[in-house]
């Protein structure tokens, strides 16, 4: 977990957050928004609100009054205690890219197995620049669909010891999510500490599906977390504007908030922002662009207005394979991540074409990319040893620094040390088989794993959870 104390890049006005306010208002109170699930309209209705078969109207500021109940940061915690979280603040959290139903591994592009959900979960628990691995990091093809999330959790749990992301693809699957985190922290200590985050997604426009909405209802009876989060794509899922597409995204996410408080007031929920645009030549979703990266810095300033934790960003890409592009545009998306100071960060490494595939040589990149930008999201130390002024007496005018005594005293650690980049020269690059940055990510994580280390898990607590996946895969295969 990093904690980020930089400035806030805030780029919207007093007049523009007024502006967005009236916008999200008219769209709650007059269009209204879709809840697809009986008991949620059942809630929202016995809390007065206007209900008309499956559209909800709200009064704007009962949204509020009830955001106002959710935590304005709290604690998440991990297996290992030494690895839980504090999400809102200044705490920027980083978790591996998620939803992905292919892989690449080299120059193959193959359908996701259980093997490739694993080594991805043995990824993130190897690297401290992620904290956690996600939920879905692949969808593993070779498990049976109904019960693969169990399958999923199993692993979450006992391959990393950092905090991990439920199943949200309907209500029995957080009931199994919650059942099996009940049994590692027991069920008192995760109602008084959420041990779960989950990503309930908005089908938008102005819209929630009945599935992620029985996930949410359990989680939220439970206490545990739940990013909100509006899915658009200007152009597709909301208009071509940057400022429409918040003020949509305002309103989705807190009548969701606001949902969640109703059920539990309290409830841990983070402001969630999914938020890019459409090539408008092909239809299809671009990531890396100018305008998710005003989206992200807006979202900070927004959820910051209502003292909401929030989540956005992500080393982002429209890219097809490890290139110069997947580089560049995972950069552009995590530059203005920082800036923003993103609470939780999805997708933080792997992602690789507009989200279809999780990619091994990327992930490798993308820690790269967050190696670096945590250094620089350090506050600089000026004081009198950084001056270093005995140097300057020592090597005074026109000499060189490599042999005095500040720098043969702090050589090893005074520079960042890259994991991926190159910094030989030529020949020396050449004469070692001229390998390209993807070539040597592929060696780094091959190496990872073969280093991996599971963390411990008492042998009855493990057999447990495995006797628990086994019951539950039969019972839902009858």
């Amino acid at each position: 977990m990093l904690t980020n104390t930089m400035p806030r890049y805030e780029i919207l006005s007093e007049e523009a957050l007024e502006t967005i306010d009236h916008g999200w208002r008219r769209i709650v109170s007059d269009l209204g928004i879709e809840f697809l699930h009986p008991e949620a309209l059942a809630v929202l209705k016995d809390a007065g609100q206007q209900v008309e078969s499956e559209l909800v109207r709200f009064d704007p500021d009962w949204i509020l009054e009830q955001v106002a109940k959710a935590p304005h940061q709290f604690e998440l915690q991990a297996r290992n205690p030494e690895r839980s979280v504090t999400i809102g603040g200044d705490n920027m959290v980083f978790s591996s890219v998620y939803g992905c139903p292919f892989v690449r591994e080299g120059i193959e592009r193959r359908n996701a197995t259980y093997q490739d959900f694993q080594q991805f979960t043995m990824l993130a628990q190897s690297f401290p620049e992620i904290d956690s691995p996600g939920g879905t990091i692949v969808e593993p093809d070779d498990k049976p669909l109904d019960s693969r999330h169990l399958d999923m959790v199993f692993a979450l749990m006992t391959l990393s010891d950092k905090i991990f992301m439920g199943s949200v693809t309907s209500g029995p699957n957080a009931l199994d999510t919650i059942a099996m985190t009940q049994m590692v922290f027991g069920r008192d200590s995760i109602e008084e500490t959420p041990a779960v985050i989950s990503l309930i997604n908005v089908n938008s426009p102005l819209r929630y599906d009945d599935r992620m909405l029985s996930a949410l209802l359990e989680y939220a009876r439970a206490n545990q977390a739940l990013i909100i989060t509006p899915f658009l794509l200007m152009g597709a899922m909301s208009p071509v504007s940057i400022p429409s597409t918040l003020t949509q995204q305002v309103a989705e996410a807190l009548a969701g908030i606001a949902l969640v408080q109703t059920i539990r007031p309290g409830c841990p929920v983070v402001f969630g922002s999914f938020l890019s645009n459409t090539d408008m030549q092909s239809g299809s979703p671009s990531f890396g662009t100018p305008e998710s990266a005003l989206g992200t810095l807006s979202t900070g300033q927004i959820a910051r207005h209502y003292g909401l934790p929030f989540r956005s960003g992500g080393g982002l890409t429209s890219s097809q394979t490890v290139d110069a592009q997947a580089a560049y545009e995972a950069v552009m998306s995590m530059w203005p991540t920082m800036l923003a100071g993103t609470n939780f960060v999805m997708h933080a490494a792997g992602w690789l074409e507009s989200a279809l595939v999780s990619c091994y040589e990327k992930y490798v990149m993308d820690v790269e990319v967050l190696r670096m930008l945590q250094e620089v999201f350090q506050p600089l130390v000026v004081d009198e040893e950084s001056l270093a002024y005995s140097a300057h007496q020592e090597v005074g005018q026109g000499g060189h620094f490599l042999g005095a005594v500040h720098t043969l005293e702090r050589f090893r650690e005074c520079f960042y040390r890259p994991l991926l980049s190159s910094t030989e020269n030529y020949e020396r690059w050449n004469r070692l088989g001229g390998r390209d940055a993807a070539t040597r990510a592929s060696e780094i994580w091959k190496k990872t794993l073969e280093e991996y280390e599971k963390p411990f898990m008492e042998p009855d607590l493990e057999a447990e959870l495995k006797a628990y996946v086994d019951r539950r895969r039969t019972e839902l295969g009858d």
